[in-house]
């Protein structure tokens, strides 16, 4: 909209309201002076049958002379209200469009990536609704472009790894260090590593752009449970770590089977990771009222207090050089699934040393 053309609308508003109110009091006052008029002084003077031929005269030009100055009264009357409606709508124009002036710059500002605008509130209650609005999206485009910056740099640095490792087989074998079946051997697990990041960054990339696509069915979380720790026993038995597994009865639930395995895979295949040989991980799943919960406590390392709201962040890692727990995305896409689901996933921890538990609750049928 054009600033001449807010302004002209603002002035014709004022204008209708003006010329409303005054032709309403015209017609009020047009109408009701005479017969009062009439009806007072019929009565000073006794009634109509007292009136002589003068006095009727004189009332008739007295009649005249106030009908007229109160017509002539009501013009100079309305012309000064149209004069007040311009001046303050065009007083009031200039403050309301100074104040939209700086939306539209702040806005622009957006558009060209500088998250950091910031704008005033006005002290128009709807104008600063308005500005709250757009202090909320300038927010959250800032912290979305961090969560980019930080996502760019994560993958750079997770990336960088295999890669080196590759390439330094590869400069190896050229030398004659390794031979080209040690070097096949390497080359196959970094690769996979790699796949691995991909197929985790997607799923993360999805859940993030609640992207993630739901096939629910009626179904057992004890038996997605089930299927998980039998998927996952012989991974435990060759890390001689323990686990055990205990639902006494049936939790009936709508889910989406494939991505609950991929969620629960990650959470136990991460107490794994984390628990030396010799400890042993416990997969507890019992129904409290109208939801299913789920812990999974490990004698693993522990996670520090500092740590425990860290644990679901993207690639995050308390020892950023400890890569055992995978791509350190696991996390991340449970409790996106979870969250899918209506759920929720908490970590809980006595500190370095005294293992750690995961809560996962879900609701249940």
């Amino acid at each position: 909209m054009k600033r001449g053309s807010m302004r002209a609308r603002l002035l014709v508003s004022f204008a209708i309201v003006t010329l409303t109110g005054a032709a309403a009091l015209a017609i009020a006052i047009r109408v009701m002076v005479p017969t009062l008029y009439d009806e007072k002084t019929r009565a000073g003077r006794g009634g109509p049958t007292g009136a002589a031929g003068g006095d009727a005269q004189t009332a008739a030009v007295q009649h005249d002379a106030v009908v007229s100055a109160v017509n002539t009264a009501m013009v100079i009357a309305l012309a000064a209200s149209l004069l007040c409606s311009a001046l303050i709508a065009v007083m009031l124009s200039k403050r309301n469009l100074r104040n939209l002036d700086r939306m539209r710059a702040g806005t622009r500002r957006l558009a060209m990536g500088h998250y950091d605008t910031r704008i005033d509130r006005p002290t128009e209650p709807e104008l600063a609704v308005l500005a709250d609005d757009i202090n909320h999206l300038a927010a959250t485009l800032a912290a979305s472009e961090q969560r980019r910056a930080a996502l760019i740099g994560d993958v750079a640095h997770e990336m960088r790894t295999p890669l080196t490792t590759i390439s330094g087989y590869l400069e190896g074998m050229n030398d004659g260090l390794f031979t080209p079946a040690e070097v096949g051997s390497t080359l196959r697990v970094e690769v996979a590593r790699l796949h691995s990041l991909a197929r985790d960054l997607a799923a993360v990339s999805r859940s993030e752009e609640n992207g993630l696509s739901l096939e629910r069915q009626p179904d057992d979380l004890v038996a997605v449970l089930s299927i998980v720790v039998e998927r996952l026993r012989h991974q435990f038995d060759a890390a001689h770590v323990g686990i055990t597994f205990e639902a006494p009865s049936p939790i009936p639930m709508t889910i989406d089977r494939e991505r609950m395995v991929q969620a629960f895979t990650n959470v136990i295949g991460n107490a794994l990771a984390y628990t030396p040989a010799g400890g042993s991980v416990l997969v507890v799943a019992r129904r409290h009222g109208d939801h299913g919960v789920v812990h999974v406590t490990d004698t693993g390392r522990g996670i520090a207090a500092e740590d425990l709201q860290r644990v679901f962040e993207r690639f995050y890692r308390a020892d950023p050089h400890d890569h055992s727990g995978g791509t350190g995305i696991g996390l991340t896409i449970s409790r996106a699934v979870v969250e899918a689901h209506g759920g929720s996933i908490v970590a809980r921890s006595d500190g370095l040393g005294r293992g750690t538990t995961f809560e996962v609750t879900l609701p249940a049928r």
